[in-house]
């Protein structure tokens, strides 16, 4: 537990460093418990989540970094590869591809990568997979968009 503890104040003290760096990425450590973050990700540009703002949340195992994060997304997403009501995320190096030289902030990189190149063949959304493995592209991007719309963006007024 003390490997994982001093393993995460490091990435915290990165994470306050590349605040700048990286403006798609915003994460929060929890003010009482290191096991616990939250990111904002903006969604990819020339995509259906595009101008969006999504929350994740992280639980951290004490095992980390030799076991992955459970990562969840807390805004409401329409992605084959979230499942639309708990926001988990099937990612291979969330499960069986993890290897510790991944960090949160890189997690949040593969996340925002998974969301511009969605796999349809493995869908926790089986509506959105669906459509594109139809090959219904309008009708997932028009979702997505929707969807982004009234979860992910600031409301007007």
């Amino acid at each position: 537990m003390q490997a994982s503890r001093a393993r995460l104040f490091k990435e915290y003290k990165e994470v306050q460093r590349e605040k700048v760096a990286d403006p798609d990425i915003q994460l929060v450590c929890d003010d009482t418990n290191i096991f616990k973050w939250t990111a904002l990700i903006k969604g990819p540009s020339e995509t259906p989540y595009e101008g969006g703002v999504f929350q994740l949340a992280f639980a951290v195992p004490e095992q980390y970094p030799l076991q992955p994060p459970q990562v969840r997304f807390l805004t409401k997403i329409f992605h084959p590869n979230v499942h639309f009501k708990t926001g988990e995320i099937c990612l291979d190096i969330l499960k069986t591809a993890w290897s510790p030289a991944w960090t949160l902030q890189s997690v949040c990189r593969a996340i925002i990568a998974l969301m511009a190149h969605p796999e349809a063949d493995s869908p926790l959304n089986c509506d959105s997979g669906n459509l594109l493995r139809s090959g219904d592209l309008r009708g997932y991007q028009s979702m997505a968009r929707m969807y982004t719309k009234l979860a992910a963006m600031p409301k007007k007024g």
